[in-house]
């Protein structure tokens, strides 16, 4: 799924509609980003090929040249090279053969590059918070700046992060992330509350990252 059409416009509409009324009562800064895919995975395309085309390769080699251990090895190495190939375009076997461990790391590893390339960190009380989905992994990670952190655990912010996860598999996923994003409002509020001279410094659209 492109990251472009994850959500429809009406749902990008209530997604910032949620972000300017959390923002409305916070001085902290909430941003939403998605991305196809965090990585390319190149090793667990290469490990699903390798596996499969074995598999392939063996069974062939059983049915027409039982025991030929040369016709085993000259079938492997074609259907490993045809069958990591294929992968590439099938998504599903590729996260089946990459760890979950992985992925969630990469994740992380992601939504922290774009937390710096979208200038996330620049807000005047380090108050900035990214909701980050990773449509490949079927992943979210919540991020946030420094000032954050200081008062706010990590726990806390990635607690929001497993329902919008749930809500994409249940189809739900702008409702669920809009009222994730109402109930960090909620947080941030208890601890940053609306001061003097606070403008919206991050932008409210839903970002789309590559």
């Amino acid at each position: 799924m492109k990251a472009e059409t994850f959500f429809t416009e009406a749902e990008r509409q209530s997604i910032a509609a949620a972000i300017h009324e959390v923002e409305g009562r916070t001085a902290g800064e909430i941003a939403v980003m998605v991305v196809p895919r965090s990585d390319d995975y190149p090793e667990g395309q290469m490990l699903a090929g390798v596996v499969i085309g074995s598999l392939l390769a063996f069974a062939g080699t059983e049915l027409f040249r039982p025991g030929s251990l040369p016709v085993f090895i000259v079938a492997a190495l074609g259907l490993i090279a045809l069958c990591g190939w294929l992968i590439g375009y099938l998504t599903a076997v590729k996260r089946f053969f990459t760890p979950d461990d992985r992925l969630e790391q990469q994740v992380r590893d992601r939504a922290l590059a774009a937390f710096y390339e979208k200038g996330l960190y620049k807000t005047r009380d380090e108050s900035g918070v990214l909701f980050f989905i990773s449509l490949f992994e079927r992943k979210v990670w919540v991020l946030a700046d420094r000032g954050i952190y200081a008062r706010i655990p990590q726990e806390t912010l990635q607690a929001f992060a497993g329902d919008i996860a749930l809500g994409r598999k249940s189809g739900n996923a702008a409702v669920v992330l809009c009222r994730q994003i109402r109930a960090a409002g909620a947080i941030l509020a208890a601890h940053f509350p609306v001061r003097p001279g606070d403008s919206n410094e991050l932008t409210d659209e839903v970002m789309i990252g590559q």
